[in-house]
């Protein structure tokens, strides 16, 4: 993919909201031509001292090598530099890998004055390259010196690989009355399906909030968002979700909060489910080759963990994505998905819906069901699949765009 120009998604944002400064947080971007001519392809975050973090990363047995570094330091708890760089994984490359990841962590620990214990990273790309980190000496000395707080478009750039456009989103929020900011950026467009982070996405906030607590603030929100999110039903060896806390926010007067369940809390964690929402359905709104976003959501099930199955069988069945793209109502297509999820169901007690308008019921095509009414719905941006399962109580909410021949086009050529 690298130097041909692919069209932004028409998914993408129409605007962007000025997205604020997070204190205790500043960065820069860079050109170190690991891939990609004429555009920027290394991020540098460095954090104040005190800052925690808190990551959840992929499931995929075969991890890159950054996943491992990121790992390891996390035990440790404490942050002062992230370094990122798009064009090359460096996944599946062995003790070369890990010399890598151990220069770049060196490089950067040295530019900006820290622990190598405090650097994590992060990489997206080609897996099997090695990535020759002496790319980085220099590259990042100049990105500390010239770091600041934004603007994050810049730093949502510099990750991105198959992206057509940038991903970011912030909140401001309350706790114990001081206002503290959430900002983040994610990078993602295909090799997306849940099982921890499907891409790559960083958070950072000033709040004063312990680790732990920062840990399972992260651990709980990704439920509903990042793994709830496919595109392809593959999951990147690369995926890494983490959120850094600087603490800046105490020297306003926000005391730390150790318990996650605190309820000062309260505001802080819905913003942060909703950001992470936000960011995880811009991932799936750049779904390579996508023209369609499309809900998935499935109620009356046995339990919620069943709902997820079914949800996630669907919004990963080739042959639904690709009647979506075709704006074909195919809600067999939804039946065989449901049927073939191994989950408790009845076909007499389905229901399924496109949008507003149901289109089959106990078992059969809805008496009032039209064409015509079904097929308009179809040509909108924006598709809802509802199916109500008629068996308990259990819901969950997938989130996937439909599947095109560009999909293909870009796949096909990805590392020429």
């Amino acid at each position: 993919m690298a130097g041909k120009s692919v069209a932004v998604s028409p998914l993408a944002p129409k605007s962007y909201p000025a997205i604020p400064e997070v204190p205790g947080v500043r960065f820069a971007t860079a050109e170190a031509g690991i891939k990609y001519k004429n555009r920027t392809d290394v991020f540098l975050a460095v954090m104040d001292k005190g800052t925690v973090a808190a990551g959840v990363f992929t499931t995929s047995r075969c991890p890159s090598a950054p996943v491992d570094w990121c790992r390891a330091n996390l035990k440790k708890g404490s942050a002062r530099a992230l370094v990122v760089n798009s064009g090359n994984a460096n996944a599946f490359t062995g003790s070369k890998g890990k010399a890598s990841v151990k220069l770049t962590a060196e490089i950067a620990a040295k530019a900006v004055g820290c622990r190598v214990g405090e650097v994590f990273l992060a990489s997206t790309g080609v897996i099997g390259e090695p990535l020759d980190a002496s790319r980085f000496n220099g590259v990042l000395e100049d990105c500390a010196a010239r770091a600041k707080g934004g603007p994050w478009l810049d730093a949502a750039k510099a990750i991105m690989t198959t992206d057509t456009f940038p991903k970011a989103a912030a909140r401001t929020v309350n706790i114990s009355g001081i206002p503290v900011v959430i900002a983040g950026i994610a990078k993602g467009a295909g090799m997306i399906a849940p099982d921890m982070a499907t891409m790559l996405s960083f958070i950072f906030t000033d709040a004063a909030i312990g680790q732990e607590a920062l840990q399972t603030l992260l651990a709980k929100g990704v439920v509903n968002s990042f793994n709830a999110v496919t595109v392809d039903g593959d999951t990147s060896t690369s995926d890494t979700l983490m959120l850094f806390a600087t603490g800046a926010a105490a020297r306003r007067g926000q005391k730390l909060v150790k318990e996650p369940g605190d309820r000062a809390l309260a505001a802080f964690r819905k913003a942060l489910n909703e950001l992470l929402l936000e960011l995880a359905q811009l991932v799936a709104k750049d779904g390579e080759g996508a023209r369609k976003f499309v809900t998935v959501t499935v109620t009356g099930a046995t339990s919620a963990k069943s709902a997820r199955v079914i949800a996630m069988s669907i919004a990963n069945s080739p042959l639904v994505k690709t009647a979506i793209a075709g704006e074909d109502a195919n809600w067999g297509r939804v039946v065989m998905a449901v049927g073939k999820a191994g989950q408790p169901a009845e076909r007499d007690k389905l229901a399924i819906s496109f949008g507003p308008i149901r289109v089959a019921v106990k078992g059969e095509r809805d008496p009032n069901y039209s064409e015509a009414q079904t097929s308009a719905y179809m040509e909108s941006e924006d598709i809802a699949i509802s199916v109500d399962l008629g068996l308990g109580k259990g819901r969950f909410t997938a989130y996937t765009c439909d599947l095109t021949k560009a999909y293909v086009e870009i796949n096909g050529d990805y590392r020429s």
